[in-house]
């Protein structure tokens, strides 16, 4: 799009990619660029910027500009998953420096932080970054170099104070990265509240179609942390296919429907469930009886998202039934598709997991609410 046009909204600029397109077909809708290499110069040098497929790539980079302009940073990139994301960032610390992490998070990187980056050489704290005594509690003086939130975090959907808890951080020295893949960047901004670094599982909402695995990562600033971060993403590989960059540009045109669609009838959902006989409690940071709501209200716009969580009456066996018993919903792991998926958390992550044993996982799709809630409801034990 034109330097004239940049005050369009996020909506208008998300709906046509940024105006990217096929300059030389005129073509709508942009190309996929698949090569591997690049031709040099006369004088050796390659004055189009690609040297090589794996670090250089415009199909790439095209997500990438999107995903950057979207949160306001400085430089993005994108990766194979969420998972590359976030590792792309913890590996770009050093052996002994002190990380503080939720206690509650994405249970998969959760695990790798208690084995994996232990044995590397991390030190991990895990705290509950809902109360930001605690965080300031867990700093080590000259040690701590990283804060990790997760907002709303995954599957309890508690809410941090970002703005808050960088402060915290930058006191000590250290930087502030936010998982914000369940907030998209349409309703939370991390970096404009204090953060340094913003990750997505791109293969969530912002792909939206449960057909790529993607991560990507933002920065507020260049600086040389962030150029660690980006070597490691080119020297170990951690690479997203041109393929599945075309579809997460396609998927991301239509971002802003979906996500006002499904925080839509997350809302409804949760205001319906929380009266519902065989509903113990709704997780959900959109209802005045959660717990950070009105840090919710602050620091989110639009809407409190998709996700929520149920925790049903009668125990685990109430709860495994009652996601044994649905049709509409899908029982599948993963969030953020078009389509309503429900699991049973617990048994997914198994032992040592912090997710109470009754707990259901609501993803919602764009499908009509009322048949979501009349097939929860028919589901729900009596």
């Amino acid at each position: 799009m034109s330097d004239k046009n940049q005050g369009w909204s996020q909506r208008t600029r998300l709906a046509q990619a940024l105006g990217a397109m096929d300059e030389t077909t005129r073509g709508l809708v942009p190309p996929i660029h698949v090569t591997t290499t690049f031709e040099r110069d006369a004088d050796n040098g390659y004055s189009s910027g690609n040297m090589y497929g794996r670090p250089d790539n415009e199909t790439v980079r095209l997500a990438g500009s999107i995903i950057c302009e979207l949160e306001g940073g400085a430089d993005a990139i994108v990766l194979g998953s969420g998972m590359s994301a976030a590792l792309a960032v913890f590996h770009a610390l050093a052996p002994g420096d002190h990380v503080i992490a939720p206690r509650v998070m994405y249970w998969a990187l959760r695990n790798w932080l208690a084995t994996e980056a232990v044995r590397w050489g991390l030190d991990i704290s895990f705290v509950d970054c809902c109360d930001t005594r605690a965080v300031e509690a867990a700093i080590k003086p000259g040690q701590t170099k990283l804060v990790w939130l997760e907002t709303p975090s995954n599957p309890l959907w508690e809410v941090s104070d970002i703005a808050a808890v960088a402060e915290i951080a930058h006191r000590a020295g250290a930087k502030l990265c936010v998982d914000s893949t369940c907030a998209t960047p349409l309703l939370t901004q991390p970096l404009a509240l204090g953060a340094d670094l913003v990750m997505h599982a791109a293969t969530k909402y912002l792909n939206g179609h449960s057909d790529v695995i993607a991560g990507a990562v933002v920065t507020a600033k260049q600086d040389e942390f962030w150029s660690r971060v980006t070597r490691i993403r080119r020297e170990h590989g951690m690479i997203l296919g041109p393929f599945e960059a075309y579809l997460l540009v396609r998927g991301m045109r239509t971002l802003d429907l979906r996500v006002r669609a499904a925080c839509a009838s997350a809302l409804e959902l949760a205001q319906r469930l929380e009266q519902h006989p065989s509903v113990a409690q709704v997780l959900y940071p959109g209802l005045a009886s959660h717990p950070q709501h009105q840090i919710a209200l602050r620091q989110m716009r639009g809407g409190f998202g998709g996700m929520l969580s149920i925790r049903v009456k009668g125990g685990e066996a109430a709860a495994i039934a009652t996601a044994a018993h649905v049709t509409l919903w899908k029982r599948a792991t993963s969030l953020g598709g078009v389509e309503s998926l429900i699991e049973h958390r617990a048994s997914i992550e198994g032992a040592g997991s912090p997710c109470p044993t009754d707990l259901l996982r609501l993803s919602c799709g764009i499908e009509d609410p009322q048949d979501l809630y009349r097939d929860l409801d028919e589901a729900l034990p009596r």
